[in-house]
């Protein structure tokens, strides 16, 4: 049964409206930490937007897929994580499927931190306001009423206009193959769907555009995550560069798109899912490194979840390459991570394709992660 948006919504949203947030308070509140100080519920009926605090310590998570079997769920006991990851799509993203999924994770001593509908991920129908847009939009909020029936209280969300960009996979360490990108080359891709340049949907789009669009859906979704108790973390664009297809990165493309957009969504419940790599590829052009955006983003009470994964070297072009062989020192965010009490979830992501098979490569990248956290601990 659907779960209908209430009162209380309204009344946040009649408030907002009333008592609008200026840019400069914003970033005041924030940086003085007093804005979503409070985190995540695991399973409680909604919160009327108040959000009480994550518990201690950082919860490595493992992906596994959609529909997990008891072999994969094993694994991730033998992996001594805590929690999964669970990916969805297609006719698998229903209430039934991720009650059912979150039962079985119990079952096996673990717990869902997260599950991804790729349905409403990336949406070019929002992005670009194409086309179904309204009807893609009532489609995201009825997944987040999916998730809450089901006892999920996190979920990630991307605002990519034509999908993840990358070229031919290349070599790295050991010959071990993983994705690579070229600005020259590079294509959108996003399920099925194909991305090619000059331009991916027959014009150019302006940043004002991008802007707008971004606003319509953040306003209509808010109102409905603060009902349910649901926190939205936003991943960045993947490459963040300053224009693919003639479709501009300018909000989740750097550090200060990011304020702007939790600004104008002007709520404790969006937030950031902070990717190391996809950060790192962006270089100086994300306004501030890794390092800083941890902080600042912790500082705010906004960071929940991390994708722990490196790369060869910021655009125009990279290699997404084992955790311990690119060009950051993974030991130095493990260590801010400690530093500022992140409380949210870490995955490993991306990772190359070993010799041994496709859990070869997780094992490796989970066991990095764990002995960091244990060393800087």
């Amino acid at each position: 049964m659907e779960r209908p948006e209430t009162n209380s919504s309204q009344s946040q949203s009649a408030g907002r409206q009333a008592d609008p947030l200026t840019r400069r308070s914003f970033i005041q509140m924030t940086l003085a930490g007093t804005v979503a100080g409070n985190a995540w519920l695991p399973a409680a009926a909604g919160t009327g937007g108040k959000l009480p605090e994550l518990p201690p310590g950082i919860k490595i998570s493992l992906q596994v897929s959609g529909n997990p079997s008891e072999e994969e769920l094993r694994f991730a006991n033998q992996l001594g994580v805590e929690y999964v990851s669970i990916p969805s799509g297609g006719d698998q993203a229903t209430w039934e499927n991720f009650q059912r999924w979150n039962e079985r994770v119990e079952a096996a001593g673990l717990k869902v931190w997260n599950i991804g509908n790729s349905n409403v991920h990336n949406m070019p129908e929002v992005t670009l306001n194409l086309p179904g847009r309204d009807q893609k939009i009532e489609e995201y909020k009825q997944y987040l009423r999916n998730l809450a029936r089901a006892g999920i209280r996190y979920t990630t969300y991307a605002h990519m206009g034509n999908g993840i960009w990358s070229s031919e996979a290349e070599a790295t360490r050991g010959g071990a193959r993983a994705r690579a990108f070229r600005l020259e080359t590079a294509r959108g891709y996003w399920g099925p769907k194909v991305f090619q340049g000059p331009l991916t949907h027959g014009r150019v789009y302006s940043k004002e555009e991008l802007w707008e669009n971004y606003t319509y859906f953040i306003r209509q979704v808010v109102p409905v995550a603060e009902e349910l108790g649901i926190r939205i973390g936003i991943h960045p664009d993947d490459p963040p560069v300053p224009e693919l297809g003639g479709v501009p990165r300018c909000i989740f493309g750097n550090f200060d798109g990011y304020l702007r957009a939790l600004e104008i969504a002007n709520s404790p419940n969006i937030g950031v899912c902070l990717c190391c790599g996809t950060w790192l590829e962006g270089g100086q052009g994300m306004g501030k490194d890794v390092i800083e955006a941890i902080r600042a983003f912790a500082k705010m009470g906004k960071l929940w979840k991390i994708h722990f994964r490196n790369v060869s070297a910021p655009v125009p072009h990279f290699v997404e390459t084992f955790v311990d062989n690119g060009c950051m020192n993974m030991a130095k965010i493990m260590k801010t991570l400690l530093e500022v009490d992140f409380r949210g979830a870490l995955i490993a992501d991306h990772v190359p394709e070993m010799t041994g098979g496709h859990r070869v490569g997780w094992a490796y990248s989970i066991g990095y992660i764990k002995a960091l956290l244990a060393r800087e601990s």
